[in-house]
């Protein structure tokens, strides 16, 4: 069911948990594309997360494409999560 928002909530599970799994560090598209793509038209996963705005896949080498999260999927991701979030997020961020 979609909300005003067209957004089907049905999924937010496993959107979570797309994102979770993309929270330590950014992956190559093709492996996010074989763990996450699926031809269900009922389990849209990767299509639901790109159209909110919580990935996005960019180019950093010649035939090189990465997917991250961007900052409204952190922030989907603590909204939900909470404090979970936070502490992933330390752990994968470099010491500066």
């Amino acid at each position: 069911m979609r909300s005003r928002d067209n957004h089907d909530h049905r999924l937010d599970a496993l959107v979570l948990d797309l994102l979770e799994w993309l929270l330590p560090e950014p992956r190559p598209y093709a492996e996010v594309m074989e763990a996450w793509r699926t031809t269900c038209a009922r389990l849209p996963i990767w299509e639901e997360a790109v159209d909110r705005g919580y990935l996005i896949s960019e180019m950093v080498a010649r035939g090189r494409v990465l997917v991250r999260l961007t900052p409204a999927g952190r922030a989907f991701l603590n909204a939900r999560r909470g404090c979970h979030v936070q502490e992933a997020f330390r752990a994968a961020s470099p010491v500066e």
